[in-house]
Protein backbone atom coordinates (compact mmCIF):
# COMPACT_ATOMS: atom_id res chain seq x y z
CA UNK A 1 0.00 0.00 0.00
CA UNK A 2 1.45 3.40 -0.97
CA UNK A 3 1.53 5.76 2.01
CA UNK A 4 1.03 9.49 2.04
CA UNK A 5 3.15 10.06 5.12
CA UNK A 6 6.91 10.03 5.39
CA UNK A 7 8.51 6.60 5.71
CA UNK A 8 11.61 5.73 7.60
CA UNK A 9 13.96 2.88 8.37
CA UNK A 10 14.44 2.78 12.12
CA UNK A 11 17.47 0.95 13.50
CA UNK A 12 17.08 1.84 17.15
CA UNK A 13 19.14 1.53 20.28
CA UNK A 14 17.54 -1.18 22.38
CA UNK A 15 17.72 0.72 25.65
CA UNK A 16 14.17 0.74 26.95
CA UNK A 17 15.06 3.31 29.57
CA UNK A 18 15.92 5.91 26.94
CA UNK A 19 13.41 8.69 26.35
CA UNK A 20 13.93 8.78 22.61
CA UNK A 21 14.78 6.43 19.79
CA UNK A 22 17.88 7.38 17.80
CA UNK A 23 18.09 5.84 14.34
CA UNK A 24 21.48 4.48 13.36
CA UNK A 25 23.53 7.27 11.77
CA UNK A 26 21.37 9.90 13.46
CA UNK A 27 18.79 10.40 10.71
CA UNK A 28 15.80 8.62 9.22
CA UNK A 29 15.98 7.08 5.75
CA UNK A 30 13.45 7.80 3.02
CA UNK A 31 11.11 5.13 1.72
CA UNK A 32 13.09 4.89 -1.49
CA UNK A 33 16.41 4.43 0.26
CA UNK A 34 14.91 1.87 2.65
CA UNK A 35 13.71 -0.27 -0.21
CA UNK A 36 17.11 -0.08 -1.91
CA UNK A 37 18.81 -1.84 1.02
CA UNK A 38 19.03 -5.61 1.45
CA UNK A 39 17.13 -5.48 4.76
CA UNK A 40 14.39 -3.14 3.59
CA UNK A 41 13.76 -4.46 0.09
CA UNK A 42 10.08 -4.98 -0.66
CA UNK A 43 8.92 -8.59 -0.93
CA UNK A 44 6.34 -10.07 -3.29
CA UNK A 45 2.72 -10.23 -2.17
CA UNK A 46 3.32 -13.42 -0.18
CA UNK A 47 5.44 -11.36 2.23
CA UNK A 48 2.33 -9.57 3.52
CA UNK A 49 1.60 -10.60 7.10
CA UNK A 50 -1.63 -8.66 7.66
CA UNK A 51 -3.31 -5.47 6.42
CA UNK A 52 -6.47 -5.79 8.53
CA UNK A 53 -8.81 -5.29 5.61
CA UNK A 54 -10.57 -8.63 6.04
CA UNK A 55 -11.67 -7.34 9.46
CA UNK A 56 -10.90 -10.58 11.26
CA UNK A 57 -8.35 -11.38 13.95
CA UNK A 58 -6.28 -13.83 11.91
CA UNK A 59 -3.12 -12.88 10.03
CA UNK A 60 -3.09 -13.43 6.28
CA UNK A 61 -2.89 -17.15 5.56
CA UNK A 62 0.21 -17.33 3.37
CA UNK A 63 3.49 -19.29 3.51
CA UNK A 64 2.32 -21.45 6.41
CA UNK A 65 1.18 -18.49 8.50
CA UNK A 66 -2.27 -18.31 10.06
CA UNK A 67 -1.94 -17.24 13.68
CA UNK A 68 -4.19 -14.82 15.54
CA UNK A 69 -4.00 -11.32 17.05
CA UNK A 70 -4.29 -10.81 20.80
CA UNK A 71 -3.80 -8.18 23.50
CA UNK A 72 -2.07 -8.58 26.84
CA UNK A 73 -1.53 -6.64 30.07
CA UNK A 74 -0.10 -7.05 33.54
CA UNK A 75 -2.25 -7.87 36.56
CA UNK A 76 -1.17 -4.73 38.43
CA UNK A 77 -3.92 -2.36 37.36
CA UNK A 78 -3.15 -1.77 33.69
CA UNK A 79 -6.22 -1.58 31.45
CA UNK A 80 -6.34 -2.86 27.86
CA UNK A 81 -8.84 -2.67 24.98
CA UNK A 82 -9.66 -4.97 23.21
CA UNK A 83 -9.96 -7.17 26.29
CA UNK A 84 -7.06 -9.59 26.67
CA UNK A 85 -7.67 -13.21 25.74
CA UNK A 86 -6.87 -14.47 29.24
CA UNK A 87 -9.73 -12.27 30.42
CA UNK A 88 -12.14 -13.72 27.86
CA UNK A 89 -11.65 -11.15 25.11
CA UNK A 90 -11.30 -11.58 21.35
CA UNK A 91 -9.25 -9.16 19.25
CA UNK A 92 -11.03 -7.05 16.62
CA UNK A 93 -9.70 -4.58 14.06
CA UNK A 94 -10.59 -0.88 14.33
CA UNK A 95 -11.85 1.44 11.58
CA UNK A 96 -9.37 3.91 10.09
CA UNK A 97 -6.15 2.46 8.66
CA UNK A 98 -3.00 3.90 7.11
CA UNK A 99 -3.25 5.80 3.81
CA UNK A 100 -7.02 5.94 3.98
CA UNK A 101 -7.54 2.17 4.29
CA UNK A 102 -10.54 0.86 6.16
CA UNK A 103 -9.04 -1.10 9.08
CA UNK A 104 -6.03 -1.25 11.39
CA UNK A 105 -4.94 -3.02 14.57
CA UNK A 106 -5.36 -0.86 17.66
CA UNK A 107 -4.71 -1.27 21.38
CA UNK A 108 -5.47 1.35 24.00
CA UNK A 109 -5.82 1.83 27.73
CA UNK A 110 -3.81 3.12 30.66
CA UNK A 111 -0.65 1.61 32.15
CA UNK A 112 -0.76 0.94 35.88
CA UNK A 113 1.62 2.39 38.45
CA UNK A 114 3.24 -0.78 39.79
CA UNK A 115 6.91 -1.72 39.59
CA UNK A 116 6.45 -4.07 36.63
CA UNK A 117 3.69 -2.82 34.34
CA UNK A 118 3.03 -3.37 30.64
CA UNK A 119 0.42 -3.81 27.94
CA UNK A 120 0.35 -4.37 24.22
CA UNK A 121 -0.89 -6.30 21.24
CA UNK A 122 0.62 -8.84 18.91
CA UNK A 123 0.05 -12.01 16.96
CA UNK A 124 1.50 -15.49 16.59
CA UNK A 125 2.58 -16.57 13.14
CA UNK A 126 1.16 -20.06 13.54
CA UNK A 127 -1.85 -21.55 15.29
CA UNK A 128 -1.59 -23.56 17.49
CA UNK A 129 1.37 -21.49 18.65
CA UNK A 130 4.67 -22.87 17.40
CA UNK A 131 7.92 -21.44 15.98
CA UNK A 132 7.89 -20.06 12.44
CA UNK A 133 10.91 -20.12 10.13
CA UNK A 134 11.37 -16.53 8.88
CA UNK A 135 14.89 -16.96 7.51
CA UNK A 136 13.59 -16.23 3.99
CA UNK A 137 13.33 -12.59 5.13
CA UNK A 138 15.63 -9.99 6.72
CA UNK A 139 13.16 -7.80 8.56
CA UNK A 140 9.63 -6.54 8.98
CA UNK A 141 7.90 -3.31 8.04
CA UNK A 142 4.68 -1.73 9.25
CA UNK A 143 2.84 1.57 9.50
CA UNK A 144 2.21 2.89 13.01
CA UNK A 145 0.98 5.90 14.95
CA UNK A 146 -0.44 6.86 18.35
CA UNK A 147 -3.71 8.62 19.10
CA UNK A 148 -3.95 12.08 20.62
CA UNK A 149 -2.93 12.13 24.27
CA UNK A 150 -1.12 8.80 24.08
CA UNK A 151 2.36 8.03 25.30
CA UNK A 152 4.71 7.63 22.35
CA UNK A 153 7.29 5.08 23.49
CA UNK A 154 6.65 1.59 22.08
CA UNK A 155 8.88 -1.48 22.01
CA UNK A 156 8.68 -3.86 19.06
CA UNK A 157 9.32 -7.42 20.28
CA UNK A 158 10.15 -10.58 18.35
CA UNK A 159 9.63 -13.56 20.68
CA UNK A 160 11.79 -16.48 19.59
CA UNK A 161 12.68 -19.94 20.89
CA UNK A 162 15.35 -18.51 23.22
CA UNK A 163 13.10 -15.93 24.92
CA UNK A 164 9.54 -17.28 24.80
CA UNK A 165 8.56 -19.91 27.43
CA UNK A 166 7.11 -22.08 24.65
CA UNK A 167 10.67 -22.69 23.45
CA UNK A 168 11.48 -24.44 26.76
CA UNK A 169 14.95 -22.86 26.74
CA UNK A 170 14.72 -19.65 28.78
CA UNK A 171 15.06 -19.56 32.55
CA UNK A 172 14.42 -15.80 32.73
CA UNK A 173 11.94 -15.36 29.87
CA UNK A 174 10.30 -12.53 27.91
CA UNK A 175 13.43 -10.43 27.25
CA UNK A 176 12.65 -10.70 23.56
CA UNK A 177 14.85 -9.26 20.85
CA UNK A 178 13.43 -5.98 19.59
CA UNK A 179 13.86 -2.24 19.19
CA UNK A 180 12.37 0.88 20.79
CA UNK A 181 10.43 3.46 18.83
CA UNK A 182 9.03 6.92 19.49
CA UNK A 183 5.80 7.04 17.51
CA UNK A 184 3.94 10.18 16.44
CA UNK A 185 0.30 10.97 15.71
CA UNK A 186 0.96 10.68 11.96
CA UNK A 187 0.98 7.35 10.19
CA UNK A 188 4.64 6.50 9.50
CA UNK A 189 6.19 3.43 7.89
CA UNK A 190 8.94 1.71 9.91
CA UNK A 191 11.35 -0.95 8.67
CA UNK A 192 12.92 -3.09 11.38
CA UNK A 193 15.86 -5.27 10.24
CA UNK A 194 16.25 -8.48 12.21
CA UNK A 195 19.94 -7.63 12.53
CA UNK A 196 19.05 -4.48 14.51
CA UNK A 197 17.01 -6.32 17.15
CA UNK A 198 18.65 -6.71 20.57
CA UNK A 199 17.67 -7.76 24.07
CA UNK A 200 17.35 -5.25 26.89
CA UNK A 201 20.42 -4.99 29.11
CA UNK A 202 20.72 -6.47 32.58
CA UNK A 203 18.33 -9.40 32.59
CA UNK A 204 17.16 -12.46 30.72
CA UNK A 205 18.53 -15.99 30.47
CA UNK A 206 19.82 -17.04 28.05
CA UNK A 207 21.34 -14.05 26.31
CA UNK A 208 22.21 -15.36 22.84
CA UNK A 209 24.22 -13.22 20.47
CA UNK A 210 21.43 -12.66 17.96
CA UNK A 211 17.74 -13.05 17.23
CA UNK A 212 16.87 -16.51 15.89
CA UNK A 213 14.73 -15.90 12.79
CA UNK A 214 14.43 -19.65 12.22
CA UNK A 215 12.27 -20.04 15.34
CA UNK A 216 10.20 -16.88 15.82
CA UNK A 217 6.75 -16.98 17.36
CA UNK A 218 5.33 -13.63 16.28
CA UNK A 219 5.51 -9.87 16.71
CA UNK A 220 4.39 -7.68 19.63
CA UNK A 221 4.02 -3.93 20.22
CA UNK A 222 4.42 -3.22 23.93
CA UNK A 223 4.18 -0.15 26.18
CA UNK A 224 5.33 0.11 29.79
CA UNK A 225 5.47 3.76 30.87
CA UNK A 226 3.89 3.77 34.38
CA UNK A 227 0.70 5.81 34.61
CA UNK A 228 0.63 6.71 30.91
CA UNK A 229 -2.40 6.53 28.66
CA UNK A 230 -1.67 4.69 25.43
CA UNK A 231 -3.39 4.37 22.06
CA UNK A 232 -1.24 2.47 19.56
CA UNK A 233 -2.23 1.81 15.93
CA UNK A 234 -0.49 -0.57 13.51
CA UNK A 235 -1.27 -1.42 9.89
CA UNK A 236 0.13 -3.12 6.78
CA UNK A 237 2.62 -5.45 8.46
CA UNK A 238 4.91 -7.26 6.01
CA UNK A 239 8.23 -9.02 5.75
CA UNK A 240 11.12 -7.29 3.97
CA UNK A 241 14.47 -8.29 2.48
CA UNK A 242 13.36 -11.45 0.67
CA UNK A 243 16.31 -13.67 -0.22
Amino acid sequence: MNGRWSARVVVCCALWAMTSCIPEGGSAMTAASAESTADGKKCPADGIIDDGEDQNNQVTTKKGRGGYWYTFADKAGTTVTPTAGDQGGTFAMSPGGASGSAQAARVNGKVGSGEVVFAGMGFNFVDPKSPYNATAYKGVAFWAKVGAGSGTKVRIKLPDADTDPEGKVCKDCFNDFGIDLELTTKWTRYVVPFSAATQLPGWGSPRPGAFDASKVYGIQWQVNTPGAAYDVWVDDIEFTGCL
